[in-house]
């Protein structure tokens, strides 16, 4: 039986001659594979954000492509892989610019520091990646840390405040970094790591490591600050530090971004 083609209405010409900068699909729930330093690869589930720009002469543009690109390429989100994978977005989609966020869960086995007993830790990474003439990836951990306050700690007879804060890092790099070696660089900084799993005598030796730790969020990005900067496959960064404050309603911030070399 003879069928008519469907009418490809986004192809239409629109005549309102306004370009768009980002058109596409966001929150797409997805599995993926990620790679892993201590074994190779991780798979996770990542929620993917995927846009292209608009001529002004298109009414729309094929939604259905972005999901046909992750299909095409199995899930597969390394920093080897992501340049290809815009590429293909610009090519299927006729794009000049391709853009690509994927936000995972990443897992680290973790032993605890006295009893050495094993959990795992998930932390928050990102994907940020952009393909015009060139390519540019920029990849972001979320570390969860706890900070002890150094005034409290100066001033007070008994103890001192401390609570749990997020260091939050973004880097470009020329080499690939690792999320553990962020994830290190952001606990080294910190009063003391957080783990999933402790027993007392852990509890005992995280508390007191961290009250003869005491750091501010300032003291906190300085000290990340002064490990990116010795690392030479970094080329810029972002260093975000919150602390969650515990005998405050607010939170304490600070925030550093630099282009090494400049």
């Amino acid at each position: 039986m003879f069928q008519h083609e469907l009418p490809d209405i986004q192809n239409e010409k629109d005549e309102r001659h306004v370009s768009i900068d980002k058109v596409g699909v966001s929150d797409v729930v997805y599995p993926i594979v990620v790679l892993d330093k201590a074994n190779k690869i991780q798979h996770t589930v990542g929620n993917i954000n995927m846009y292209v720009d608009l001529p002004e002469d298109f009414r729309g543009t094929h939604m259905s492509r972005f999901v046909e690109v992750l299909n095409v390429h199995r899930g597969k989100m390394t920093v080897r892989n992501m340049e290809n994978i815009l590429e293909d977005m610009r090519k299927r989609l006729n794009a000049r610019v391709a853009h690509i966020e994927v936000e995972f869960d990443y897992f680290v086995l973790r032993k605890a520091p006295v009893s050495k007993i094993e959990s795992y830790t998930p932390y928050k990474a990102k994907f940020i990646a952009k393909k015009d003439e060139e390519f540019d990836f920029i990849l972001q951990v979320k570390v969860p840390i706890q900070t002890l306050c150094p005034c409290s700690k100066e001033i007070s007879e008994r103890g001192a405040h401390n609570q749990r804060a997020l260091a939050d890092i973004s880097i470009r790099m020329k080499k690939l970094v690792w999320i553990e070696e962020i994830i290190n660089f952001a606990e080294k900084a910190a009063s003391s790591p957080l783990y999933t799993l402790l027993k007392r005598e852990d509890e005992k030796y995280v508390t007191e490591h961290a009250y003869d730790n005491p750091k501010f969020v300032e003291d906190v990005v300085r000290d990340i600050a002064v490990q990116l900067e010795k690392d030479e496959r970094i080329t810029w960064y972002t260093i975000k530090v919150t602390s969650h404050e515990s005998i405050h309603t607010h939170n304490a911030y600070a925030c550093l971004s630099k282009k090494k070399g400049g």
